[in-house]
């Protein structure tokens, strides 16, 4: 059994040997502007169609979506990874996966050019270039071949490509108010204690029978259990255009958020068994309060979620 692959090994194995001599100062090739360049630019746009026509064939549908990232990040497995490592010298231009690397960087940022109002910040060599996003999270500098580098990774576990996309441009450009209310934003939920998963629905149907299903992809009952929740509370969040569950349950706090139509997404933070988490509501953010070795810290979201 061979070593871990890790971003840096495939960083130096594939890509550094074709870093030029004047972009080998990494920290100041990736702080440093290369400036505009429509030349440079059209690169990057051809770059991201002929990766679009190499990969986009039948299902995968490279059509400039934010749906077909998704689909990319689930070809990008080990074995994927493997074959086309395999294909041409590992350190030369010729290798497949510095190809797909290289154009797969461009072709997300396209993505996130095309529907999210990003802006190419070139550097040296053209792949480390970044995508400027203004969103309601602040300003970020994306580095999408960085991206790519974590996803192929042995270690990348829950983390893919996919997963970056979707923490990083979609959540922060996504336009909640237009979600369907699911009931008033002010109506308060009582605490659930020591809650099962038969007790948590029926006392969502008592409180809040609006919400007629928690979809389909919320945790089974088998799951619900293990998580041997103390407490479950619910709050209404954006106007009542989703709903915050969160609990102390086995190991921390578990969070889940919940639209219209049902479950959408949830974090867990491991955390100390005392004293409570605690969730508090500021503008457009969800702050939570843990407890970690007895030092209090606080993780903050949108209320949108992750």
């Amino acid at each position: 059994m061979g070593e871990p692959v890790t971003a840096e090994s495939l960083f130096l194995s594939y890509f550094w040997p074709l870093y030029p001599p004047n972009a080998r100062d990494l920290v100041r090739a990736r702080s440093e502007d290369a400036g505009p360049n429509a030349s440079y630019l059209g690169h990057l746009e051809g770059a991201a169609a002929v990766f679009a026509k190499m990969l986009g064939g039948g299902k995968n549908g490279l059509d400039f979506t934010d749906a077909s990232v998704h689909r990319l990040s689930a070809l990008l497995t080990p074995e994927q990874r493997a074959r086309w490592a395999l294909n041409g010298e590992a350190g030369t231009a010729q290798n497949e996966l510095f190809n797909v690397v290289v154009h797969g960087a461009a072709y997300v940022g396209a993505c996130i050019v095309r529907n999210h109002g990003g802006s190419w910040s070139l550097r040296r060599p053209l792949w480390e270039s970044v995508v400027h996003l203004s969103s309601r999270a602040g300003e970020a500098d994306l580095a999408v071949f960085h991206w790519w580098l974590k996803s192929l990774a042995d270690d990348a576990g829950g983390h893919g490509l996919a997963d970056r996309y979707r923490t990083l441009v979609e959540v922060p450009c996504a336009c909640p108010e237009e979600l369907v209310r699911i009931a008033p934003g002010d109506r308060r939920l009582p605490r659930l204690g020591k809650a099962r998963y038969d007790q948590f629905q029926r006392h969502l149907r008592a409180h809040l029978p609006e919400l007629r299903d928690v979809g389909a992809d919320f945790p089974s009952a088998e799951r619900f259990e293990a998580y041997d929740f103390e407490w479950l509370e619910a709050k209404l969040v954006g106007d009542g255009r989703m709903l915050l569950l969160y609990g102390a349950g086995s190991g921390g706090a578990h969070l889940f958020w919940l639209d219209h139509t049902g479950f959408q997404k949830s974090l867990f933070f491991p955390c100390d068994h005392f004293p409570d988490p605690v969730v508090k509501l500021v503008d457009d953010k969800i702050q939570l309060f843990v407890s970690v070795e007895e030092k209090v810290v606080r993780h903050e979201m949108l209320w949108w979620g992750p």
